[in-house]
């Protein structure tokens, strides 16, 4: 549960998670430990599939015994569901062959207290259909500079990135929790967020649907939508 850090990146003065983590470890292991993490979630995005590499002596600990204590020092807002041993060569960014994100909308005329810290509340009436023509143009190998905060000190970075899947779904119920999913080989920052956004924008009519391609081509964030808060946000899988 992101609601409470300020992102996974370790910052000095603030609460984060890989910090917390890192000092859970550091008291189990009893010593230094660096961390690589599939993906560096920012403050208010929550993570189901997160996954971490660090570098440890084999059977200074068991893994059934560290998932155990790092539960009890960390548990609930971090939780580990499982510990184990990989190669040599293996790290948890550059292994990593895809990553799915979700972001959950809320969609009625009242806010719920319940989902309050996992959905973005929306109470206007959505066009899912508009919407999901939309995601599907993002399908493929684009730059999604419309879509992405460049990193500081990198002007020259690449935005490329290749999209395998694009979804909107109604969860199961009574149908008001709108989720999207994506999945593509790497993210750029805050993309997931700012994709939403924008297709929001198309489903309450602000946008015509065309407003994804032209985007993707005009590679200027003016030309796309808002920025999706926060909280909506769930690193959902990480495959290897």
């Amino acid at each position: 549960d992101g609601s409470a850090f300020r992102g996974f990146a370790p910052n000095e003065g603030v609460r984060t998670i890989g910090a917390d983590l890192r000092s859970a470890l550091e008291r189990i292991l009893r010593n230094e430990v660096e961390l690589s993490v599939a993906g560096r979630t920012d403050a208010g995005v929550h993570a189901r599939g997160q996954v971490v590499s660090f570098d440890a002596q084999i059977g200074a600990v068991r893994s059934d015994e560290m998932r155990r204590s790092l539960n009890s020092l960390l548990g609930p807002s971090i939780v580990v569901r499982e510990v184990a041993t990989a190669p040599d060569d293996f790290h948890a960014r550059f292994s990593a062959r895809w990553r799915r994100y979700r972001y959950r909308l809320l969609t009625s005329e009242v806010p719920d207290p319940f989902l309050s810290s996992t959905t973005w509340w929306t109470p206007e009436a959505l066009d899912h259909h508009r919407m999901a023509d939309a995601a599907h143009e993002l399908v493929g190998t684009h730059d999604f500079t419309s879509f992405c905060r460049r990193p500081k000190g990198r002007p020259d970075a690449s935005m490329v990135r290749r999209v395998t899947d694009a979804r909107w779904t109604h969860e199961p119920g009574e149908g008001r929790v709108l989720t999207f999913e994506i999945t593509a080989t790497a993210f750029c920052h805050q993309m997931v967020r700012s994709i939403v956004g924008t297709l929001v924008d198309i489903g309450r009519g602000r946008r015509p649907t065309s407003t994804v391609p032209v985007a993707l081509a005009g590679e200027d964030r003016s030309l796309a939508g808002q920025l999706a808060p926060p909280h909506g946000l769930i690193l959902w899988e990480v495959g290897y």
